[in-house]
């Protein structure tokens, strides 16, 4: 979503004690749409925003003032419910008791790259890499701020390198995909959707990329039964919505894609695709 806020390989029975005393449970499940990455925050599994969940973890910390790893996980909560600068404030404080908690310098770095920080996120990734440079999740968080900002070669360089990690993190095939995708290597970025898939069943948005990458091939079927099934997925996303409506418009179908671009269009309105679909079969975007 990433980042990434996981807890420490270190003390992993400790963390356990802080998720089962917030009474949390694992988050899995992938968000986003073919031109945004994965979500980031998906791969948290120790921490979910609840103020019921923080409230838990702040009295774990009343106890146990010191623990590094108990910021940690609270910081990824605060994250995870959206409050970036109280995050941020326990990063901090995670990294000054463990000035060598690589973990937590990507956490903030996922944070900063949420405000806008580009230049403070990469820092704490590179930071993180230089405590453990096989550190898979600080390359893709990298490899995402480096994409977002046009850098496109050192983006595909962390990608590359989390995969060569052995990875099972699905953004990193799902962004390295994007990236061939760009360039027009369809072939290539089916085959890391593919993969983004088969690691993230559940997520629509390699879904939706793969089915980009397969119209751009000629395979029109195989690109609305990804379509279809990031609707099933999360019938939320605009995008989806929009590639469907796109295929229907392709086949003639002008009153179902019409239909398809409204729903997409009612999601977001400000999606161009959508918008500019609905205009061309027949819509109104009001």
């Amino acid at each position: 979503m990433a980042t990434d806020m996981t807890g420490t390989t270190r003390g992993t029975a400790r963390l356990r004690m802080l998720a089962t005393v917030a009474a949390m449970t694992a988050l899995a499940a992938l968000a986003g749409c073919q031109t945004a990455t994965v979500s980031d925050l998906a791969v948290v599994e120790e921490a979910q925003g609840s103020e019921e969940n923080i409230a838990s973890l702040s009295a774990v910390i009343q106890r146990s003032p010191r623990d590094p790893e108990a910021y940690n996980v609270r910081g990824s909560a605060y994250g995870r419910g959206g409050k970036y600068r109280e995050a941020l404030k326990d990063f901090d404080t995670a990294i000054e008791l463990n000035p060598s908690f690589y973990q937590a310098y990507a956490n903030r770095a996922l944070i900063h790259s949420y405000l806008g920080n580009d230049a403070a996120a990469i820092a704490d990734y590179n930071r993180a890499l230089q405590i453990n440079s096989n550190y898979d999740v600080a390359y893709i968080g990298r490899g995402n701020v480096y994409r977002r900002a046009g850098r496109v070669n050192e983006a595909f360089s962390d990608f590359q390198r989390a995969i060569q990690l052995d990875t099972t993190d699905a953004r990193a095939y799902h962004n390295r995909g994007l990236l061939y995708q760009s360039r027009g290597q369809h072939e290539f970025a089916i085959e890391d959707f593919a993969t983004a898939i088969s690691l993230a069943p559940d997520a629509p948005a390699p879904y939706n990329g793969r089915g980009i990458s397969y119209l751009a091939t000629g395979s029109q079927e195989n690109a609305f039964a990804d379509f279809n099934r990031a609707i099933t997925l999360d019938d939320s996303v605009a995008e989806s919505w929009a590639n469907q409506a796109l295929i229907y418009e392709q086949r003639g179908d002008k009153a179902r894609a019409r239909k398809s671009y409204a729903r997409a269009v009612q999601l977001d309105s400000s999606y161009r695709p959508a918008v500019d679909g609905l205009a061309r079969t027949g819509g109104a975007s009001s």
